[in-house]
């Protein structure tokens, strides 16, 4: 299966627009051009009281026609001046104690959408770290493609202090919630198209950030699951090393659970822009378990046999075909756990937790 190259995308994707300065760039205080400089080094060039030299003549009226260009050359306009910096070059907010030797840098733009709201992620980092370039976690979140907030790795670890993401910086990882597009405001490719939007960003920015993009984990959960998988088997400049998928679905093809690809009021259709079986090309591009590829980053597949809204099988179909590939895929199915660990014991949960961070350690040392 040929495996599609990151484009930055053009139509379906973010646009990277921003306002281009124009007019004269500017000269700061002694900066002199070199022909300028040799003229005070040059001694008497003038021939007379108020007589110069030819060439001295020349350069004047070089230099005249110069300024007469640069007073016709177009202004930035207002709209250009109101406009934000582009977040290709704007200035990162400042960042603020998340946890004992983390800090956190809340809402950085990291992409501009003609017509829409900027997207945006929070980075965590621990707080002077002098090691080199950090690995990186890219967390996507859940919420059925239509709501949800970058910041939520799930209902089980809402009250935990520190926050869980203040957890994995403190292990040695940078972290980046990114924001999507939700399918109220675009439909499939567009959120695969903003988390690799989000990676080209992270890539561009990556010395000011102190990260190592080739050092990348996605994580993601539930339907944030099903992105991170895509990302993972897609995305190939560079390849991703390796994917924490928390009961993510793999499969828009066809009935699992209470799942039906003719159904056009699922969120699987909504996300898609039609019901799953009226757009069978859309529905298999969409789904990790058709994008299998035997150079996919390893996999950690964990799912509760319980769940009642993302089934069990989709995490088993999708190892299956990830060790059918010959890739490395390690599949967890859970006891007892409903969607989103519902039903788990706090101290299950932590285990989920721990081992998941664990995984992505190995995949960046």
């Amino acid at each position: 299966m040929t495996t599609p190259e990151f484009n930055e995308p053009e139509v379906k994707g973010p646009e990277f627009k921003g306002p281009k300065p124009t007019g004269p760039e500017p000269t700061g205080a002694g900066q002199t051009a070199p022909e300028l400089a040799g003229r005070g080094s040059a001694g008497s060039e003038f021939t007379g009281a108020g007589h110069l030299a030819p060439e001295i003549a020349g350069r004047g009226s070089a230099a005249a026609e110069s300024a007469a260009s640069e007073s016709v050359r177009p202004q930035p306009s207002v709209r250009d001046l109101i406009a934000a910096p582009h977040p290709d070059y704007a200035p990162l907010p400042p960042s603020a104690p998340a946890a004992p030797g983390v800090r956190e840098t809340r809402g950085v733009p990291y992409a501009e959408i003609d017509g829409g709201r900027p997207l945006e992620l929070d980075l965590w980092r621990p707080e002077g770290d002098e090691t080199g370039p950090l690995p990186l976690v890219l967390y996507v979140h859940g919420g059925a493609w239509r709501r949800g907030r970058r910041d939520d790795l799930g209902m089980r670890t809402r009250h935990w202090k520190p926050r869980p993401f203040a957890r994995i910086a403190a292990e040695g990882f940078a972290v980046a919630c990114v924001d999507y597009r939700l399918s109220g405001e675009a439909t499939f490719p567009a959120p695969l198209d903003d988390l690799r939007a989000a990676l080209r960003w992270l890539a561009l920015r990556s010395a000011e950030l102190g990260v190592d993009t080739a050092r990348t984990v996605v994580w993601g959960e539930s339907a944030g699951g099903h992105l991170a998988s895509l990302l993972a088997l897609t995305h190939t400049d560079p390849a991703l090393a390796g994917a924490v998928i928390w009961y993510g679905p793999s499969d828009l093809t066809r009935p699992r659970g209470g799942f039906t690809p003719e159904n056009p009021e699922t969120p699987e259709a909504r996300m898609l822009g039609a019901a799953p079986a009226a757009a069978p090309e859309r529905a298999r591009e969409a789904s990790p378990v058709a994008q299998v590829r035997p150079v996919a980053p390893p996999f950690l597949l964990v799912h509760g046999e319980q769940d009642t809204m993302v089934d069990c099988s989709h995490s088993r179909s999708l190892a299956a075909a990830l060790e059918q590939a010959g890739a490395d895929a390690e599949l967890w199915t859970v006891d007892g756990a409903d969607h989103g660990w519902h039903h788990l014991p706090d101290d299950r949960v932590e285990e989920i937790f721990t081992r998941s961070l664990a995984f992505a350690a190995r995949r960046v040392t």
